[in-house]
């Protein structure tokens, strides 16, 4: 600023002094201009250099935008089956137009498959056919907590088993147990048991879910009003401290709630990959449960959140 004042006072200053030191005077103004074209140049190119840095931030800020949208509708879609453009579209409050490239993308890569107003998920019908489960990883930490679960349940006992990969390996340690009453959500856990002797198995309503062979909407929920059981063992897909119990499907989370509030004792079965991971809709706080039972590559952080939430922490070795 202080130059361009410098710069004003020269030039009232010349019509003052034409005749005297006119030499000087110009050469003074030369310089003087000089420095204000250097230094607009360089404005003029640190401008350009912040726009295309924020442009450049914004458009990779977008694509990591996508690329999550991308995941979550690819777990959905896991958990439901099938998903319409519009309802995707209010979920994630974007257009349209913007869940059908998506959509795109992912039938591109060969993850599902695109139909008129909406996608399914590729291979679903062999799936619901060979009663095969979509989550099948880490199965060795999921036998281990199954085996740990049955140190809980005894001759008697009336319990609630959710569906999901975990509580299935529940209902296979379970197969021999006699005097048991089981309540479930899961077709291949009713199937499963339900010509064991010895043991009464009774399935919930619904709207079925095929990549997870459950039943899942109002109705299963419904299913829950009034009865009293001594133990749910409740699954999950991700465990936050933030969102606490979290699930890929809405449709879900009436009916988990409806389980905990019919239970005596919730726990919950969910092995170590699962901690610090928010799936799409949150359930609700940690408090919802009583106890967890986990495998032992939980990390300290996490056993500290259970703590910190009085929640006691049973793990599986």
């Amino acid at each position: 600023m202080d130059k361009w004042k410098e710069v004003t006072q020269i030039i009232q200053a010349e019509g003052a002094c034409i005749g005297h030191n006119h030499e000087t005077l110009k050469n003074k103004v030369k310089s003087l201009l000089t420095w204000v074209q250097v230094h607009t140049a360089f404005f003029i190119h640190l401008f350009l250099f912040i726009f295309f840095f924020l442009l450049t931030f914004v458009l990779y800020r977008e694509k990591m935008l996508a690329n999550h949208r991308r995941d979550k509708i690819l777990e959905l879609l896991q958990e439901d089956g099938s998903a319409k453009v519009l309802d995707l579209a209010k979920l994630f409050k974007v257009t349209e137009v913007t869940i059908r490239q998506d959509l795109e993308k992912l039938d591109k890569d060969g993850l599902i498959i695109r139909e008129h107003g909406g996608a399914y998920l590729k291979n679903i019908k062999d799936q619901v056919q060979t009663f095969s489960l979509t989550h099948q990883e880490h199965l060795d930490k999921k036998e281990l907590i199954a085996s740990k679960c049955l140190e809980f349940i005894e001759s008697g006992d009336t319990i609630i088993l959710d569906s999901g990969s975990t509580t299935t390996e529940v209902a296979r340690k379970l197969k021999g147990v006699k005097n048991l009453t089981i309540i479930t959500n899961a077709l291949n856990i009713a199937l499963m048991l339900g010509a064991e002797p010895g043991m009464e198995v009774i399935v919930t309503g619904g709207e079925f879910k095929p990549p997870t062979l459950s039943l899942t909407g109002q109705k299963a929920a419904d299913f829950f009003k009034g009865l009293h059981v001594q133990k749910l063992f409740l699954a999950t897909a991700g465990i936050s401290l933030k969102a606490g119990l979290t699930y890929p499907s809405i449709s879900d989370l009436v009916v988990k709630k409806a389980m905990i509030d019919a239970a005596e004792t919730t726990y919950l079965v969910a092995d170590s990959t699962k901690m610090g991971k928010a799936s799409l809709a949150s359930l609700g706080a940690l408090s919802l449960i009583d106890y967890i039972i986990t495998d032992a590559g939980i990390e300290e952080k996490h056993k500290q959140v259970f703590r910190d939430n009085e929640i006691e922490l049973i793990i599986a070795s």
